[in-house]
C-alpha cells in the first residue's frame, strides 16, 4: 500500500477485532450444537457476544480482479414484539441486531474502511440502519463511444459516505414506512490513458461535488429469518430526492424497487426469486447511475439511467448442514424505457455451497462461483447474496 496511514488504520482494525475475540475466550461457550454435535457458532454468538469473522475475497473486475478484506459481524438476539390483538397475545419475531466493521484492499490500490449497524428499537417498533466509511476506489466505467463501440474508462473516486434509514412498523402488520438519507462528498479523477483527454460525458462539476439525498421508504418483510430465508418475502420501494435545499450539488430523483421471495419446493429444496429495478430522473452524476448488480457481472459494467433484472436460485439441503446452490438470471440497463427492447441482455449463472454455521439464527455461509457474459467470479457469502 502506498499510504502508511492506511497501513496503520488497517493494523489497528484487525488487532482490535482479534483482541475482542480472544478476550472473550474465558467464557468458553460451546462451538458444538446441542442437537447434532456439529460445529456451530450459535452459543458463541449468544453467550459470549462473539462475532462471526467473515473474510472477503474480491474478484470484482472493476476493482482490478483480486483483493481481500475482513468483516467482523456482531449479532445480538432481540426480544419479539408482544401485541394484544382482540384479547389474544400475538408474538412476532424480531430480527437480531447486527453490527459490523469492514476493511478491504485490492490489487488496483482500491481500499475502504467502514462500519454499520442494523437493529430494531423494539418498544418504538422502529427498524434502523446506520452506515459510514471512507473509500479510495479505482473503478472502471463503460460507455459506447462512436465508432470505437463499448469503451472502458478508469477513474479514482475518494469519498466519505454516510447512510441513515429508519422505518416504523405499521400497526400489527409486517409493513414498515419511514425515511432514508445518503451523503457522499466525492473527489473524482480520471486515471485512464495518459494521452487521452478526460471523457466528454463527464461534467466538470462531477469531479468535486456533494451528493445529499433524502426520501421515503416503504417495505414489507415477512421472511422467516434475515440471513438465509426458507420462506416469506421482502418487498421494498424507496423514492429519493437529491436537491440543493439539503446541501446537494445535484437535482434529481432516484427510485429503487425490489422483491425477494422464498418458498419450500420440497423438504430439502428451497426456491428463491429476485426482481430488482432502479431508475433515475433528470441529471444524476455518472457514478450514481443504476447498474446491473448480479453475481458474475462486474459492477458498473452495464449501466444507464434505469435497469431491471431478475434472478432465480435454488438451495438443495442435501446432507445434514451442507447445501448446494444453483442460480441464474439476466438484466438490462438503458436510459429510457423506450430503449428497453433494443438494450442488450446480460446473463449470469452459477453454483456454490453453504454450511449452516449458526442453527439458532438460521445463518449459512459458503462460496459461490458465477459465470457472467465475459468471465468467472467467485464470492464468499454470509447469509445470502440478496441482502439489500
Amino acid at each position: 500500500m502506498k499510504n502508511s496511514g492506511l497501513k496503520l488504520a488497517l493494523t489497528i482494525f484487525f488487532v482490535s477485532c482479534f483482541t475482542v475475540l480472544f478476550a472473550q475466550e474465558h467464557t468458553k461457550p460451546s462451538t458444538k450444537d446441542s442437537l447434532d454435535g456439529a460445529f456451530d457458532l450459535s452459543d458463541y454468538i449468544i453467550e459470549a457476544n462473539g462475532f462471526v469473522p467473515v473474510p472477503i475475497i474480491i474478484t470484482e473486475p472493476a476493482f482490478g480482479g483480486f483483493g481481500g478484506g475482513f468483516v467482523p459481524v456482531f449479532i445480538k438476539k432481540q426480544p419479539p414484539y408482544l401485541d394484544s390483538v382482540r384479547g389474544q397475545l400475538k408474538v412476532t419475531p424480531v430480527a437480531p441486531n447486527i453490527t459490523g466493521g469492514m476493511a478491504f484492499y485490492t490489487v488496483n490500490n482500491s481500499w475502504m474502511l467502514g462500519g454499520f449497524r442494523s437493529g430494531t428499537l423494539v418498544k418504538a417498533r422502529i427498524k434502523y440502519l446506520i452506515g459510514g466509511g471512507y473509500g479510495d476506489i479505482n473503478m472502471s466505467y463503460y460507455r459506447t463511444v462512436g465508432e470505437l463501440g463499448d469503451k472502458e474508462f478508469k477513474f479514482n473516486i475518494k469519498t466519505p459516505t454516510v447512510l441513515l434509514q429508519a422505518i416504523k412498523r405499521i400497526g400489527y402488520s409486517n409493513w414498515y414506512a419511514g425515511a432514508k438519507y445518503l451523503f457522499l462528498k466525492t473527489n473524482v479523477k480520471y486515471v485512464g490513458d495518459s494521452v487521452a483527454l478526460p471523457p466528454t460525458w463527464v461534467k466538470q462539476n462531477e469531479y468535486s461535488s456533494v451528493v445529499s439525498q433524502l426520501g421515503a421508504v416503504i417495505e414489507l418483510d415477512n421472511r422467516d429469518n434475515v440471513f438465509t430465508p426458507d420462506r416469506g418475502m421482502k418487498v421494498h420501494f424507496d423514492g429519493i430526492r437529491s436537491d440543493d435545499a439539503i446541501g446537494s450539488d445535484y437535482d434529481y430523483w432516484r427510485m429503487n424497487y425490489y422483491m425477494y421471495a422464498y418458498t419450500p419446493i420440497s423438504k430439502k429444496l428451497i426456491g428463491g426469486l429476485r426482481v430488482d429495478g432502479q431508475q433515475t430522473f433528470q441529471s444524476p452524476p455518472f457514478f450514481m447511475y443504476p447498474y446491473i448488480d448480479m453475481r458474475g457481472i462486474p459492477s458498473n459494467r452495464y449501466s444507464g439511467k434505469a435497469d431491471i433484472l431478475t434472478e432465480a436460485e435454488f438451495r438443495w439441503d442435501f446432507y445434514k448442514r451442507w447445501s448446494i446452490m444453483f442460480y441464474g438470471g439476466g438484466g438490462k440497463a438503458f436510459n429510457e424505457w423506450s430503449d428497453f427492447g433494443s438494450a442488450e441482455w446480460a446473463y449470469a449463472y452459477g453454483t456454490g455451497f453453504r454450511y449452516l454455521v449458526a442453527r439458532k439464527f438460521k445463518l449459512r455461509m459458503g462460496i459461490d462461483i458465477a459465470r457472467g457474459p465475459e468471465d468467472f467470479a467467485y464470492y464468499i457469502v454470509f447469509g445470502s447474496k440478496w441482502l439489500k
